[in-house]
């Protein structure tokens, strides 16, 4: 493939040592190709005569013939080679001769610039594309321009600039480098100097160039520097004063509203400053506004108090307004709320001088001039003052020195120096405290506190009682030390934390733990590890953990027993104020075997009783069935029908019938308690008329009285009415209470029998006037059983347990009264309807 001088690239090869080392190879080439195609051409051509003829002459072999072409061809290569050379150096020298003249034209042009550069007043810094490359500072701004001439310090331009110039500056490079904004601005130096800056890119390069001004046109950059600084000022002050809320007001030479701030604006309800020039928004009336201006013309300002109503509500400003040579400006203070304070502080201090009047410990107040201005009641009693002394306002040396002439002070041995130390108190920074032990045996605690606008306020604290109550407690803590510590009980009081704060040797020997008291502080729980390790378990001390550290609003007490070995321990849980928590031990072991013992023989009590009640039940009812028989027997031989019958059967029979009565009374007695004890009991509710049931009972008891020349009054109240019993119970109440009176009212006497209306039922009373009943043994009588050998008549004793269980069964109360001397009154009240009738209607 032949080669055209392109690279693969299709890219021309212009270096020309790549072509002059290929033109010898060319030129050789083509010598030695033309020689022997001169050869063949002899030797096949049709005119090969006279060629062969010149090879005979020459009679040249092969290979002198390709040294020859060798030869040939290099010659001419050569002579290419030289020729090309001299056409290339002759190209060079014509380039150089060109450039030459530009780097002479460019040399002239950079000794000009850098001479422009470096001549006084402009220095500029160039920044190059390159990184790492510092930045190159030409030229200088003189000595009077402030500037220093070190690069380092030049481009600190804080150091040289204003502090705004200098933030200003920094950031527009910053925007010129990065993003290559270029900029124009105006900065000044500390000493006032005005610098144009300048900043432009080139290329890849940031200038930034510093012009110092000078003439005119530092006259004009300082106008305008100055001007720029007067509108910031302005603008500042009228933003500080747009956050103030109190209104500031401009007006021109002629009066009129130029500019206002925000609180102006929003005292005449305007949206804004501008709408409030518009439309010549005044805040104080004509009147106020002509006294204002004609004070204000006359004297240059005005200062004074001035009412206005804003937003409905009238108000008072303190205004001022001065004259000036723009016009006048004012501004205008609230002082409503300040009264209001200013009232309202008046009032709080009186009403604290009147509740420190009310106090018991005595203050004086004393001015910044050490003039008395108040003092309470407890003051002018503590030291027994005169009201006309006290009302004179004296100041704090006379108060000194006339309690020293009185004797009321401390006996001082340096009295003035003492005195001065007191009234060295108004000017310290900090309260002072001292105590006073007064000639009287009285101790007085002193506090001077200093006022933050001066004055005094001292503080006579009469600490005499306390101090004895202190003597008295702490005589009376030993007191109640020395006691727990020979209680027979253990004592222990535990912190809220669970910390043992107080125990007594009795609670050390219950729980043997008295290595741990020894200790600075002892936890519950370190008792609690101290007991299991002991007694291989904790006890009871894992509750006590919980009830002492609990966190329950509700903090209640416990108690229980426990055992310590030997011991039996009845513990008590009782909360104390603070938190703490008091913990009681009694040893309660001898109690507690006899307890025990107690309460076996109660069991066997219960379980004969048990027994005997289930055999008296059982031979109660196997006892009916042949009684019964019996009874009906007699009553058949007692009939003519049967036969008849001598005077001595009779009389047997009747003692049989009456024995066979007394029987089934009993029987039936002793059936009814039992059903009352085992809760079967039903009675059979009515509403009963209570004089039929009282006769009944007096018509059954009668035969018993009259045999004995008793007699039975029966008064009954009009007013008795009905209750809801069962007649049936009833009636065998009133009877057994009769019968029991039957047998111990004397001969010919007489039995009460009365019936009464109370707020809530009905109120039987039987009285007699037997022997009366023993004090002791009036608890006795309704016992069952219960056997008296006084009466008449021996019974079984049930009557008087019956009348109190079926009284109880009514929700009803008996009483029995009695003495020796005044015989016997029994009292059963019953109510309106039983407890549980009434449930039921309701």
């Amino acid at each position: 493939m032949p080669h055209d001088g392109r690279t693969p690239g299709n890219r021309r090869v212009s270096n020309p040592f790549i072509r002059l080392t290929r033109l010898p190879a060319l030129l050789g080439g083509s010598a030695l190709a033309s020689l022997w195609a001169g050869v063949a051409a002899a030797q096949t051509g049709p005119g090969n005569t006279s060629f062969s003829s010149l090879l005979s002459m020459i009679s040249l072999d092969t290979f002198e013939v390709v040294q020859l072409a060798l030869f040939t061809g290099a010659m001419a290569a050569a002579i290419g080679s030289a020729l090309w050379l001299i056409r290339e150096r002759g190209r060079t020298a014509s380039q150089n001769l060109a450039l030459r003249g530009k780097v002479s034209a460019l040399t002239g042009r950079l000794s000009q610039l850098e001479t422009l550069a470096a001549s006084e007043g402009q220095r500029a810094i160039v920044w190059s594309d390159e990184p790492n490359k510092p930045a190159a500072v030409i030229g200088t701004l003189g000595a009077r321009s402030g500037a220093p001439e070190s690069r380092s310090e030049f481009l600190a331009f804080g150091r040289w600039l204003e502090p705004r110039s200098a933030a200003r500056i920094e950031q527009a490079i910053a925007r010129l480098r990065d993003h290559a904004l270029p900029f124009d601005d105006l900065v000044q130096t500390p000493t006032g100097n005005p610098v144009e800056v300048t900043g432009r890119t080139s290329g890849g390069s940031a200038i930034v160039r510093f012009v110092s001004l000078s003439g005119e046109r530092a006259d004009h950059a300082r106008l305008i520097a100055d001007h720029a600084r007067v509108v910031e000022t302005l603008e500042t002050l009228q933003g500080l004063m747009d956050q103030s809320d109190m209104p500031v007001w401009l007006r021109s030479a002629d009066g009129a509203l130029a500019w206002v701030n925000r609180a102006y604006a929003d005292a005449v309800e305007c949206a804004d400053a501008d709408a409030v020039v518009a439309e010549r928004a005044e805040l104080f009336g004509t009147q106020a506004g002509k006294t204002i201006a004609q004070q204000r013309q006359a004297d240059g300002h005005f200062a004074d108090q001035v009412s206005t109503v804003v937003r409905g509500d009238r108000l008072m400003f303190d205004v001022i307004d001065v004259a000036g040579p723009f016009g006048s400006a004012g501004i205008g203070r609230d002082r409503t709320e300040t009264e209001a304070v200013r009232s309202e502080l008046n009032t709080t201090i009186r009403s604290h001088e009147e509740t420190l009047d009310q106090l018991t410990t005595a203050v004086a107040m004393f001015d910044s001039d050490a003039r008395l201005r108040f003092h309470n009641q407890a003051f002018e009693q503590l030291w027994e003052l005169d009201s006309g002394l006290l009302a004179s306002k004296p100041d704090m040396s006379m108060f000194l020195d006339r309690m020293r002439a009185e004797g009321k002070l401390p006996e001082q041995p340096e009295w003035r120096r003492w005195k001065d130390g007191l009234l060295a108190a108004f000017k310290a920074v900090e309260p002072q405290e001292d105590w006073w032990y007064l000639p009287d045996g009285r101790t007085v605690r002193v506090i001077a506190s200093p006022h933050p606008r001066g004055g005094l306020t001292w503080v006579f604290e009469n600490l005499t009682e306390r101090i004895d109550l202190e003597s008295r407690y702490k005589t009376l803590m030993r007191v109640q030390g020395e006691t727990l510590d020979h209680l027979a009980e253990g004592v222990a009081v535990f912190e809220a934390d669970g910390t043992l704060q107080l125990a007594n040797p009795a609670f050390e020997r219950f729980w043997h733990i008295g290595h741990l008291t020894g200790e600075a502080r002892v936890h519950i729980n370190q008792i609690g590890e101290a007991c299991a390790a002991k007694f291989g378990h904790a006890g009871p001390w894992e509750q006590f953990a919980g009830i002492v550290t609990g966190f329950d609003e509700d903090r209640a007490g416990a108690t229980g027993r426990t055992e310590t070995g030997s011991l039996t321990l009845s513990w008590t849980v009782v909360p104390l104020p603070n938190g703490q928590t008091m913990i009681t031990f009694v040893d309660i072991t001898a109690s507690d075997q006899m307890e025990r013992a107690l309460r076996e023989r109660n069991d066997a009590l219960e379980k004969t009783a048990l027994v005997r009640d289930r055999l008296i039940r059982h031979v109660s009812y196997e006892l009916r069935a042949p009684l019964t028989s019996i009874g009906g027997f007699t009553e058949l031989l007692e009939m003519d029908a049967t036969g008849p019958l001598n005077g001595k059967q009779r009389e047997y029979l009747d003692h049989i019938a009456a024995s066979t009565g007394t029987l089934n009374d009993l029987t039936r007695d002793i059936i009814d308690l039992a059903s009352v004890d085992a809760g079967v009991m039903e009675l059979a509710l009515d509403e009963v008329e209570l004089e039929p049931v009282m006769r009944t009972a007096a018509a059954e008891i009668m035969p018993r009285l009259e045999d004995h020349g008793i007699s039975l009054a029966l008064r009954i109240a009009p007013d008795a009415g009905c209750i809801i019993a069962d007649r049936a119970r009833l009636t065998q109440v009133l009877t057994n209470i009769l019968a029991n009176a039957a047998d111990y009212a004397p001969e010919d006497s007489e039995v009460v029998f009365t019936c009464e209306r109370t707020e809530d039922g009905v109120r039987f009373r039987i009285r007699d006037h037997g022997p009366g009943i023993e004090e002791g043994a009036l608890t006795e009588v309704f016992e069952r059983f219960h056997t008296d050998q006084g009466g008449r008549g021996r019974g079984a004793g049930l009557g008087l347990a019956i009348v109190k269980s079926f009284v109880a069964l009514h929700d009803g109360a008996v009483s029995i009264q009695s003495s020796p001397d005044s015989g016997t009154e029994v009292t059963v009240t019953f109510p309106e309807a039983p407890a549980r009738v009434s449930v039921a209607a309701e």
